[in-house]
């Protein structure tokens, strides 16, 4: 059997072709399926995210062409149009690349962990679908552990690389209890959803959202619990919020000194942690002035985004070196899955060899036979039947001069050589 993987990645694939080999959650189970009946297929899974798309299979064959052919038909993109994007893995490198993925070392953002949770589901659709057996299952389980030993091991995952991130993981150092706090956060677009997101993962109290656009605003705040008002409406609310951060197009100054003194006094003074993501500002410069603010820029956290970003570069190296351990086990796993065949037909010979040798003794035994005889003969014919084969082909080894067997079987057998 072979491990066999084809796929596209933001590095091979623009988003235009990687949004038409996309597979959503509902056609997923019938995909899997259909795979899993090509007739040298016997096991498959599907990772798809807007990053990748990735077939993990088991073949009879090593050739990816039946693989790539399905992909063409069932996306209905001609095979022409997709083979110049595609990768393709087998065996040691496939088993090489899957780890690398769920550790998030072919990432777009290296280190990144939201990959092994797509990956977990991956493999849940597949084992829902009936399409994951022993082999594809044992790969993603010692996948998912080579994935928790990097995390555990190294500080690929420790540091911020995104400025949301580090606004956030800024936020907690301030505020020993983002759960007692309010966050107003302007804009709507990427930075800001990525910046509500690490915030209710951290527990943080409250989300107010500020847009130009209620709609858009509102439908943001709803992924989160929390509020939306329109830009008009900050004045209101600002001298609520404990965090402010802010990432809007605007060309002028949304935040200016009069409005955040006058949220202050409001506020008795308690301190205002503001982060300005945008460029043009979204906040005037002279708000850094105010005692009982503390402002920071996308400027001041592109140095600790860069400083962690190299963190993560060596953590990778460190990532390497324990994928290179994994993969090595793995390796040692699957070869020993050959000899289960082998050890299988040898224990029923034995068996066969036992149950013979055994009707004969308690036929003797019926008929008379004296126990302690019975018994002798017994342990006679089956040291006879064991051994005869294997010192056979010993002594044709030797006369052979097959050292190899001969060293095999001091192995096999445990035997010192004898002097």
């Amino acid at each position: 059997m072979i491990l066999l993987a084809i796929g596209i990645n933001y590095n091979t694939a623009p988003v235009a072709i990687r949004e038409k080999l996309a597979f959503s959650p509902d056609e997923l189970h019938h995909a899997l399926q259909d795979l899993v009946n090509l007739s040298d297929i016997s096991e498959a899974a599907i990772l798809s995210t807007c990053n990748r798309t990735e077939l993990y299979c088991v073949t009879q064959s090593a050739d990816a062409n039946l693989l790539i052919d399905w992909l063409s038909q069932h996306k209905r993109l001609p095979k022409i149009e997709l083979t110049p994007y595609l990768y393709t893995f087998t065996d040691n490198a496939c088993i090489r690349h899957i780890c690398r993925v769920a550790c998030g070392l072919d990432s777009m953002i290296l280190g990144e962990p939201q990959i092994l949770g797509q990956m977990k589901t991956a493999y849940q659709t597949a084992f829902d679908a009936q399409t994951i057996g022993k082999l594809l299952g044992k790969l993603f389980q010692h996948t998912f552990t080579s994935a928790k030993k990097v995390r555990t091991d190294t500080a690929i995952g420790s540091s911020p690389v995104s400025v949301a991130f580090a606004a956030v993981q800024l936020a907690q150092q301030i505020f020993d209890k983002l759960s007692e706090q309010t966050a107003l956060l302007i804009g709507a677009g990427e930075t800001i959803e990525l910046t509500a997101r690490h915030l209710s993962q951290q527990g943080i109290g409250r989300i107010i959202i500020a847009n130009r656009t209620l709609e858009k605003a509102h439908h943001l705040a709803m992924q989160f619990n929390g509020y939306a008002i329109s830009l008009a409406e900050i004045p209101t609310h600002l001298a609520e919020a404990d965090i402010v951060i802010s990432s809007t197009s605007s060309q002028l100054p949304i935040l200016g000194k009069g409005s955040v003194e006058s949220a202050l006094k409001k506020r008795k003074h308690k301190p205002m942690f503001m982060v300005d993501l945008a460029v043009p500002r979204d906040i005037e410069m002279e708000v850094e002035n105010l005692d009982d603010v503390y402002l920071y820029t996308v400027d001041d956290l592109q140095h600790t985004v860069e400083q962690n970003m190299n963190s993560r570069r060596q953590a990778a190296l460190q990532a390497e070196e324990i994928i290179d351990t994994q993969v090595d086990y793995f390796l040692a796993w699957l070869r020993a899955q050959s000899a289960q065949t082998l050890i299988k037909d040898y224990r029923t010979q034995a068996e066969i060899w036992r149950d013979e040798a055994l009707q004969k003794a308690l036929i003797s035994l019926n008929n008379g036979a004296p126990a302690q005889d019975v018994i002798t003969r017994l342990a006679h014919t089956l040291t006879n039947k064991l051994i005869h084969t294997p010192s056979t082909q010993l002594r044709v080894a030797a006369e052979s001069e097959r050292h190899d067997v001969l060293a095999a079987a001091l192995e096999i057998f445990q035997l010192n050589p004898s002097r």
